[in-house]
């Protein structure tokens, strides 16, 4: 945060700025003929004097680590981001604000941080920002901790501010509830959000659907709240001022305000929430609030006052910089820590002893994940996670390494309690935050609760790990609600995200390898509640294949060429492999494909794919325990497919197996259907 040396005063530069902000959102919106310009007309004056007289920036390197955070949790309102953007010197120039919501702009309807320089985070679902800001709070935590900033005798290179600017909307998503209560509870001093309340919502007042007080519910999470006047500048000035010196809780700052504010017929009123005013009415508001300007214009004024904002950001970087190279210098043995944590270096050696028996052993791949983890753990000091409420089960603690708490910040296990939406958005904010490689645990059926982050985690290209245990039928007696059944095919259909089904403990570990070293894409880790067999790797195919996606596991050979291949993935390559030995008793040529991950195997070349599935060899069975969506294009027209096209039952594991068909015996049937 900037340091405020000078009593505050808001005069008619500060004025013309904050009606530059409302009427350049206007026209950016009404120009689109689409957007929202009430939320930027309304909290205009807040954005200026947050931007203008505390937000720490330098336009010329945006993703400087010593800048406070900006995040526009409220995505709809993007005009108003892009206008503080432009008008701060960033670069974004007025002909991309004049292309708003255009294709190939730099000013999509909704802010993404891959496209924009500035934008902290992609936003737009309600509620994503907030929770990633809470996550951006635990990694700015985490990392002052690892590296013992709390003895830099005065310099603490991370010390700065997590602004969020948040909607009725946001407040209202049960996602920032979640994030909100496990922020309350880690005390997470850094997080000031500044609520935008102006109680009007797309269908009209909240009133018709809301009635609490926002402020007594975060006050009961345990946050520091408090009020401000969106149209009165002292007021605005010392709330935010308040809020920045409150280290010990998170704040809330309601700031109420009046949505499309200087639109003299659609202030105060839905119509200004998610439509352009229409040239009448905007003209109307620029006589209203007095502006001249041809359309597009910013006052020289305004430019100056904002490029002396911009001048001290670099300054302050300058500063920043020498200072912590000073700090470097007198603590040489932190250097290394500060390149992984914040630069995205792995240390040497890091996966030594991710080594595994190449003879098997017979073990649930959740147990292997486990034993992955922790042989990283040591020494990967950007890698920190959790689970949600189900460490035991999913295996997602790290031994030895302490627990994330407010009295012991540097702990590497997170407790997010039962808030899977939050964790996934939560873990995204973390692998914002310098160079930190987050994972999230839960099982796999409520991988449903975090489908938005999962899918923002793949648009943005973070390198989140997300695990998911009990991954079939084979969870038994907790019955359908828990079988996840189309997951697998819910989970691949998301661009940018691989999604791995080990079946044994070498593909696990090969699994984890690769999504360490995968540092633009998420990466999802599917395993299983019960043990599967061991896989000879010294007789079948080493784990190393696994980075192919899929590979032939098993052939037999005493037969030139295999009649019939069997493709699974997971749990059912065991089955596939028990199958194998009996056909291949009964002398028939059989080939047995693992499919660990299906994105990665689409990468390979087309000669590689047809080399592990010769198009020739159109008898093939396809092995998963899951709806048979997608296994058209690797069985083909011609081969058959043993799934579970329909929701599981309460019952042991091995008697669901007999009742759905999953046994050596109906795989042979279906090899003798395709062999017709």
């Amino acid at each position: 945060m900037k340091q405020q040396n000078e009593p505050f005063r808001f005069d008619e530069v500060d004025e013309l700025a904050v009606n530059s902000i409302r009427i350049l959102s206007a026209e950016m919106v009404e120009r689109a003929n689409s957007g929202h310009p009430g939320m930027p007309m309304g909290f205009a004056m807040i954005a200026h004097i947050l931007w203008s007289r505390f937000l720490r920036y330098n336009p010329d390197d945006p993703f400087w680590n010593g800048r406070d955070r900006f995040i526009l949790s409220a995505g709809h309102g993007s005009a108003l981001q892009y206008c503080l953007l432009h008008i701060a010197g960033y670069n974004l120039p007025m002909e991309e604000l004049k292309n708003f919501r255009q294709l190939d702009s730099r000013t999509p309807g909704h802010p993404e941080n891959f496209l924009t320089a500035g934008v902290e985070t992609t936003t737009g679902p309600l509620g994503q920002g907030i929770a990633n800001a809470v996550g951006m709070a635990v990694g700015q935590r985490y990392v002052r901790e690892q590296l013992g900033l709390h003895d830099t005798n005065g310099f603490d290179p991370l010390d700065h501010t997590i602004f969020v600017v948040a909607s009725d909307g946001d407040m209202q998503e049960g996602i920032s509830s979640e994030a909100a209560s496990f922020a309350g509870h880690q005390k997470l001093g850094s997080l000031v959000v500044l609520y935008d309340d102006n109680q009007i919502s797309i269908d009209g007042s909240t009133s018709l659907a809301w009635s609490e007080d926002v402020g007594k519910r975060f006050e009961a999470y345990g946050w520091h709240i408090l009020r401000a006047d969106g149209l009165n500048p002292e007021e605005i000035y010392q709330s935010i001022h308040d809020a920045v010196n409150e280290k010990n809780r998170p704040t809330l700052v309601l700031c109420k305000t009046i949505i499309g504010y200087g639109s003299p017929n659609k202030s105060d009123k839905s119509a200004a929430h998610g439509a352009p005013l229409g040239e009448e009415e905007l003209e109307l508001a620029r006589k209203q609030l007095g502006w001249e300007y041809p359309p597009f214009t910013v006052p020289d004024e305004v430019y100056v006052h904002y490029a002396r904002n911009a001048d001290e950001g670099r300054q302050a970087q300058e500063q920043w910089q020498r200072s912590l190279d000073e700090w470097l210098q007198n603590h040489p043995e932190r250097i290394k820590l500060w390149v992984q944590l914040m630069m995205g270096r792995l240390p040497e050696k890091w996966d030594e002893r991710l080594t595994y028996d190449p003879k098997g052993e017979a073990m649930a791949t959740r147990s292997a994940s486990g034993k992955a983890l922790n042989a990283i753990a040591p020494a990967l000091r950007p890698l920190l996670g959790g689970c949600a409420d189900l460490a035991g089960s999913v295996k997602t603690m790290m031994k030895d390494q302490g627990d994330f708490q407010p009295e012991s910040p540097g702990g590497r296990n997170l407790y997010f309690g039962i808030r899977e939406h939050a964790m996934g958005a939560i873990a995204n904010g973390m692998a914002m935050y310098g160079s930190l490689r987050p994972y999230t645990g839960t099982f796999l059926i409520f991988s449903d609760y975090m489908r938005p982050p999962i899918r923002l985690a793949a648009l943005m290209r973070l390198p989140v790990i997300f695990l998911f245990s009990h991954d079939s039928f084979g969870v038994g007696e907790d019955g359908p609600t828990h079988q996840p059944v189309e997951h697998y095919a819910a989970l691949r259909s998301i661009p940018g995200l691989y999604v791995f089904r080990p079946a044994d403990v070498a593909e696990m570990f090969e699994a984890w390898r690769f999504a360490i070293l995968k540092e633009d894409a998420p990466v999802g880790i599917l395993s299983t509640r019960q043990k599967l067999d061991a896989i000879d790797r010294t007789i079948y195919a080493p784990g190393k294949e696994t980075w192919k996606g899929g590979y032939v596991l098993a052939e037999t050979n005493n037969t030139p060429s295999p009649k019939v291949i069997l493709i699974a993935t997971g749990s059912e390559v065991t089955l596939a492999m028990r199958a194998f030995e009996v056909l291949k008793e009964k002398g028939i040529g059989v080939r047995v494909v693992s499919l660990p991950c299906w994105e990665l195997f689409e990468e390979q070349d087309q000669s590689y794919r047809d080399e592990v599935l010769p198009p020739h060899i159109k008898a093939r069975v396809g092995i998963e325990s899951g709806i048979t969506q997608g296994w058209e294009r690797y069985i083909g027209d011609e081969g058959v497919m043993l799934g579970l096209n329909h929701f599981g039952a309460s019952a042991p594991g091995n008697v669901l197996a007999k009742e759905f068909g999953f046994t050596v015996e109906n795989v042979i049937e279906h090899v003798g259907l395709v062999l017709k």
